[in-house]
């Protein structure tokens, strides 16, 4: 199967969700809209490392229905979200101007976000959690960051361990069990459920999602050939309530 068959795949059960998780109160659009200083839980935890963004040109990849993308906003960032998803980007519109968030959404999937942005334009590119996970290639990803950032400019990477993905669902017996590719390969793992990872009572119709993992080595190593320099590397010892990959 190919990327495109795989991301038009992911791109049915995205659109599907984009609504239900803008309607979920775990993604808090109403306080985002009553108050102006609300920013999610995702740049909460990471304030103090993200820094000082403020006049900053930002991008956010992969950025769904906008939450994080909002935030860094208020945090002084002049931002632009990226999303393959049409359904996700008109929620993220819609909350931007509940909000009154000034924040540039664009279409594209995450391989053409040099084309459809433009090169050497941003000071900071921002990805999230349960980013990485819908990408086969991670040094293709890595160049495409490279690409898009001025010289000086940074990453920050903010994403769930891909140990975490690797183990198997909760066992009986309560073992830890590694069951599926730590390591890149290239066939997707096929999953086929039918919830979200927020609350929410929809009966979804494309349950339907392809995913790759991809080692911490080899996400860091992608980087470093490309030509970043390593700054911060921090593995946690707790993992965000809902923390997302599979849809």
């Amino acid at each position: 199967m190919t990327w495109e068959e795989s991301a038009a795949i992911n791109r049915a059960a995205w659109d599907e969700r984009a609504p239900a998780h803008a309607a979920s109160p775990d993604y808090a659009f109403d306080r985002f809209a009553a108050d102006p200083d609300y920013i999610s839980d995702v740049v909460r935890f990471d304030r103090d490392r993200l820094g000082d963004i403020a006049g900053l040109d930002g991008v956010h990849l992969q950025c769904h229905i906008g939450t994080d993308t909002i935030s860094l906003a208020r945090l002084g960032a002049r931002m632009t979200g990226l999303d393959f998803s049409a359904a996700s980007l008109a929620e993220a519109r819609g909350l931007a101007r509940r909000a009154g968030a000034e924040v540039t959404f664009v279409e594209s999937d995450l391989y053409s976000a040099a084309d459809a942005l433009g090169r050497n334009r941003f000071d900071l590119v921002f990805t999230g959690i349960g980013a990485l996970c819908w990408l086969p290639d991670i040094r293709r990803w890595a160049a495409v960051v490279a690409s898009l950032l001025r010289p000086g400019g940074r990453l920050h990477l903010r994403e769930g361990h891909p140990m975490l993905w690797s183990l198997a669902d909760v066992r009986p017996d309560h073992l830890l069990v590694v069951e599926h590719p730590y390591f890149e390969v290239a066939e997707p793992l096929v999953w086929d459920e039918g919830g979200t990872y927020v609350e929410s009572d929809v009966e979804f119709a494309h349950t339907v999602s392809h995913e790759w993992n991809h080692g911490l080595g080899e996400i860091v190593t992608a980087l470093l050939d490309v030509g970043f320099e390593l700054t911060m590397l921090v593995e946690h010892e707790s993992v965000p309530p809902g923390t997302p990959c599979r849809t």
